[in-house]
């Protein structure tokens, strides 16, 4: 019987010169042409054909009943044989000397997220990625191992070598792989910019012999991932009750706001006249059940010997839970190479993204949450009604007006290589990025009018008395040259590579603003046509610069001994040019044990290296010109007579330091790297220790000199911590798998910092943790008079149902008797996430593939606040239900109070209850299923038919499950009052012709 078929890689890719063998008898079998097809005789359906080519792993089909076998070959590369981005240039992962981990592009593809930085919460060992929200644009926090300052501890990004503002301007559907440099050893040769830690980010490029068109679609909704509950009209009247009637001593009045008669036949009087006694679910009436998402990518690749270009367009339209808010973004890059010769090439990239936010003018949330039942959104015939005097969310997200953005970047990068000798590489690049970015923010009068009359005037809807608008104008321009020298030779046993090379970067930035209010036309949002004795207008700009002369030398020794030393130097014209200069060096060594005689005979080790570094890192993330006098310019208003005019004012504001100068943090790391089993389970664990001096801080100066705090080189921190990540891979027969599984910790931890202390609900002082969470200690809640009278109390307003909280010392060192906060406030714990850890599983069987990701934190003290539980805010807001049957009452039993969870209904004694306090923190630790990824690939004798290369469809879901001891409607990631965390739904097709 005849077989054939088409070879074809991963990508869909023809594969010339593949080998088909019978695996009965190998010297008999073919190859396949340059598209990839090949066709042979085999002797029955018994037969076994082996697949194999160079740089592919070895597969074996059963023919079956099968005339047409179509094979997808997945390369062969040991997991030590990659090629892993560094600074400046790529190594082979096996030589690593640093800590450095990677993300490839399957990996981000599977988690199907807007946001790039999203896409890395779960993914690396060392990388804590937080998010408050997942609003339409909404970003996530990305720390490096921890936090290192004070002050902006957001890691480095670089994309394609250049420096990146926000990791969020690209595209996760343009990035080829990540790399991220974690120790010093690593990141030192970005130097000043470094000490948070880097993150390399390459994009896709075509490669010789590619010529192809790729089509992705995506349709998908969002909901929340919780949703808090509220009491209705009836409950809320009972619990508003009851808190009016303790903080009144709990007399013969049970019903002093509300009365008895309205309470219990609120719901009649509801039917009867809904105007006058309303119940709004503000949240049903405002917030939708999903979100809808869209996603489409167009690319383009096309690559011969000489000309290489890949061309890519995506757009994204990611709806929001209420009407009004979107958000679009349009990217476009064109990455090309052109060989001119032998010893000469050019790279040539362009880059564009545009967003488009839109939104109410008012963020809805908040308000949404707290409004109260009883307080009207609209009338019975449709017309806004006045809510709470006024405050009516509902009518001030639908009629209040927008606050839109638009931000535009535009980018590219020249590259110019030549080889003149072999090993030898220089370098030259020139990247300029421009952004013109504006917002515009249209708020609208909203008059509200009587129930029965709609002619009755009744007022203006808060906050929407009069209609304005203001706008604002930025664009900034980056400019970054680059030339380097790098010089790759093997020297029998001996390997060594040498890089060297400058860096100048530019930064020139420029903001305007302009406003009027009180505008006639509620209907024309521009400025000319609003009054001009209501016009207000500002503008400032700034910029800064950098100089970089840089340099590495890597040796090893027949691959066993491995040294690598780093030295960069940075100067920046944020400080004064006597100081402007500072140097960061690094080195770091490694010792591959498998290469030695005395581990070589263990069969199941594949290899073992054991790595340790040193370095050093700098930051200057502070003011632009924090060494010069600075004159502040203003305006100030005085009278003259009976008119006022205003008048032009000048003043040094700051305190001016000349020698101020680098923040530099001190890093160590060992690392151990293991693979067992034909490099199937590879291990890697890493300890590792910051320190910080020199902390540039606002250090506390006497009033009397009339200067604001100055910043200066004062302050010490430390953070140590660990991490550790486990991989398998393998495959049988047609069915491959691998799982991966990472955890880390870090503990920073505050030293001397010069006489400040930083204090609040959360502190940092010498001794603390990084943020770390500082109140009372609350020994449970009163249950009576005799137990209040006994205590110390924090004022005399306290009574049974409040907290209690420990006398911990006094002005003489011991306790007091007292509750004060000079005295008995103590650390309560940190508030940073701890053990962290994150997974996957990828699965694959012909045409199906299948990829779970899981990412969570062990621990994390989380502060209870806000609406969760605390009723009533503003005096008039909603309870929840998590509140509402937990709290301490005097219509409980004993038995009921004594496992109470909240204090008491009470405005009078607030100030105790939530002041803050170990009562108050929660477990914030949580497990979550990122994202389930199940495809499928039609067989190639399918998609050939109707002329395409490949065909996939799939089905995904992000942010699917969560488990955590979190109140009941809340996520332990989100804000209590903001924009929730949702789950997506999501189909769709990726077809390449």
């Amino acid at each position: 019987m005849q077989v054939s078929g088409r070879i074809t890689d991963e990508n869909g890719v023809p594969i010339p010169g593949v080998t088909i063998r019978f695996k009965e008898d190998p010297t008999k079998g073919t190859v396949t042409d340059f598209d990839g097809l090949y066709s042979i005789e085999v002797p029955d359906e018994s037969t076994v054909l082996v697949f194999s080519a160079v740089g592919f792993m070895m597969q074996e089909v059963i023919v079956g009943g099968q005339t047409v076998i179509d094979l997808r070959l997945k390369e062969d590369v040991k997991v030590l044989d990659e090629v892993v981005i560094v600074g400046y240039s790529s190594q082979v992962k096996k030589d690593l000397t640093g800590a450095v981990s990677t993300l490839k592009s399957e990996d981000i593809e599977d988690r199907n997220t807007v946001q790039l930085s999203q896409a890395l919460q779960g993914s690396m060992p060392g990388v804590t990625v937080t998010r408050g929200s997942n609003a339409p644009g909404a970003t996530a926090n990305i720390r490096i191992r921890g936090v290192t300052t004070i002050g902006d501890s957001n890691p480095l990004i670089i994309v394609d070598g250049v420096p990146m503002d926000n990791i969020n301007d690209i595209n996760p559907n343009d990035v080829e792989n990540i790399s991220v440099l974690k120790d010093a050893a690593s990141a030192s040769i970005y130097g000043s910019r470094a000490a948070a830690g880097v993150i390399l980010i390459t994009t896709k490029r075509a490669k010789t012999g590619e010529l192809g068109l790729q089509y992705n679609v995506e349709y998908g909704a969002e909901r929340p991932t919780m949703n808090p509950e509220f009491v209705g009209a009836v409950r809320y009247m009972e619990m508003f009750n009851e808190l009016s009637w303790n903080d009144a001593g709990n007399g013969a009045d049970e019903y002093p706001t509300f009365t008895r008669d309205l309470v219990e036949n609120y719901d009649d009087l509801n039917r009867q006249n809904p105007d006058l006694y309303p119940n709004t679910d503000w949240i049903a009436l405002m917030q939708n059940d999903y979100a809808p998402r869209q996603s489409h990518s167009l690319s383009l690749t096309a690559g011969s010997d000489k000309i290489r270009t890949l061309t890519s367009l995506v757009y994204d339209n990611i709806g929001a839970l209420y009407d009004g808010r979107t958000y679009q973004r349009m990217t476009a890059r064109f990455n090309s190479d052109f060989s001119i010769s032998d010893a000469l090439s050019v790279s040539f990239d362009i880059n564009f993204k545009r967003t488009i936010s839109e939104q109410p003018a008012i963020d809805p949330m908040y308000r949404m949450r707290i409004s109260a039942p009883i307080y009207a959104a609209t009338w019975s015939d449709g017309r806004i009604a006045s809510g709470k005097s006024g405050a009516n969310i509902f009518a001030q997200t639908r009629y209040g007006g927008f606050n839109d953005d638009w931000y535009n970047l535009f980018g590219g990068r020249m590259a110019l290589n030549f080889r003149p000798v072999e090993g030898l590489k220089l370098s030259a690049v020139l990247a300029p990025q421009m952004g013109v970015n504006k917002g515009k923010l249209f708020r609208k009068q909203i008059p509200y009018y009587a129930a029965d009359d709609p002619t009755v005037f009744e007022g203006f809807m808060e906050g929407a008395s009069t209609t304005s608008v203001s706008e604002v104008r930025n664009d900034y321009n980056r400019v970054t040259w680059q030339f380097l020298a790098n010089y790759d030779k093997q020297f029998g046993d001996h390997g060594l590579n040498l890089m060297a090379g400058f860096e100048s970067f530019q930064s020139f930035n420029e903001s305007l603003s302009a406003s009027r209010d009180q505008y006639d036309l509620h209907t024309f949002p521009y400025l000319s046509v609003g009054p001009l004795e209501y016009r207000d207008n500002g503008g400032s700009a700034w910029e800064n610069a950098y100089n970089s002369y840089f340099g590495r030398i890597m040796y090893n020794y027949k691959g066993r001994y491995l040294l690598q030393g780093n030295v960069r130097f940075d100067a920046s014209s944020r400080f004064h040019e006597d100081y402007r200069w500072g140097m960061f060096p690094s080195v770091s060594l490694g010792w591959v044990l498998s290469e030695e005689s005395f581990f070589r005979d263990i069969e199941d080790l594949s290899f073992l290296k054991f790595r340790a570094s040193w370095g050093t890192l700098g930051n200057e993330r502070i003011g632009n010109y924090p060494y010069q006098s600075t004159i502040a310019f203003s305006n100030a208003l005085f009278y003259q007579g009976n008119s006022v005019v205003a008048s032009k004012t000048a003043a040094q504001v700051e305190y001016a330091i000349e020698d101020i100068s680098w923040e530099t943090t001190e890093s160590y790391d060992i690392g151990l790297d293991v693979s067992l089993w034909d490099y199937r389970l590879t291990f890697s664990a890493d300890y590792f220790e910051k320190s910080t001096k020199d902390m540039l801080l606002a250090l506390e100066i006497p009033d009397y000199i009339g200067f604001d705090n100055p910043s200066q080189n004062t302050g010490k921190m430390r953070t140590t911590g660990w991490e550790t990540q486990l991989t398998w891979k393998d495959q049988v027969g047609a069915f491959n798998y691998a799982f991966s599984v990472n955890f880390a910790d870090f503990r920073s931890t505050m030293g001397d910092l010069g006489g400040t202390e930083f204090l609040g609900n959360q502190v940092k002082f010498a001794g603390s943790q990084f943020n770390e969470w500082y109140g009372y200690v609350s020994e449970g809640i009163f249950q009576t008079q005799e137990e209040v009278d006994a205590s110390p109390v924090t004022n005399s307003s306290v009574r049974p149902g409040d907290v209690k909280y420990k006398d911990i010392s006094g002005p003489d060192g011991v306790p007091d008797g007292m509750i004060s906060p000079e005295y008995d406030r103590v650390l309560l714990g940190g508030s940073m996430p701890r053990y962290e850890y994150g997974g996957s599983i990828r699965l694959g069987f012909k045409g199906f593939d299948f990829a779970l990701g899981v990412q969570g934190v062990g621990r994390q003290n989380n502060r209870l606040t806000g609406i969760m539980v605390n009723p009533f805010l503003e005096a008039w807001g909603n309870a929840s239900t998590e509140y509402d049957g937990n709290y301490w009452s005097m219509y409980n039993t004993p038995e009921q109070n004594l496992n109470a969870r909240y204090p008491r209904l009470s405005f009078n004694n607030g100030n105790n209850n939530y002041a803050m306090s170990d009562f108050w923190l929660h477990p914030g630790s949580y497990f979550r299923v990122k994202n389930v990824n199940l495809g499928y690939t039609l067989p190639q004798s399918i998609t050939s038919q109707i002329s395409l290369q490949s065909l996939r469809v799939f089905v995904n879901t992000i942010d699917l499950l969560t488990i955590d001891r979190y109140p009941q409607g809340w996520d332990p990631e989100a804000s209590v009052h903001g924009y929730p965390i949702t789950t997506s739904f999501i189909i769709g097709l990726s077809a390449k012709f």
